[in-house]
């Protein structure tokens, strides 16, 4: 019997588990569109935790990938803004305070808004 022996190198440690339960990698360089996605957030918002995660590497090569690798983005935010307000108006008001970049400057985007305590 001959055994063959392989090396594979270790799976670096588990990422970061960000509050909401998204992980994201700590090393990952945040592209000029998440910058500006978290700022205009922060200033309609004042948030209690906010997370502008760029999914787009996910989606290379499928429609909507312009290239420019900052294309496909999910943003978790809890807000005292959003207390009794429904889930499609805190879409609307995340999508409003970011101009023109959700359908424009963005292919997707997904939103999950929470008020305090949900």
């Amino acid at each position: 019997m001959i055994v063959i022996s392989i090396f594979c190198p270790l799976i670096p440690a588990a990422p970061l588990v960000e509050s909401f339960g998204t992980t994201y990698d700590e090393k990952m360089i945040k592209g000029p569109l998440q910058t500006e996605m978290e700022a205009l957030l922060t200033a309609a918002f004042a948030p209690t935790r906010l997370a502008v995660i760029n999914d787009s590497a996910s989606h290379h090569g499928h429609s909507g990938d312009d290239g420019s690798g900052e294309s496909h983005f999910t943003v978790e935010i809890e807000s005292a803004a959003f207390a009794g307000v429904s889930r499609v108006m805190r879409q609307r008001m995340v999508n409003q305070a970011l101009g023109d970049i959700p359908g424009q400057r963005v292919h997707a985007l997904a939103i999950k808004a929470v008020a305090p305590g949900e």
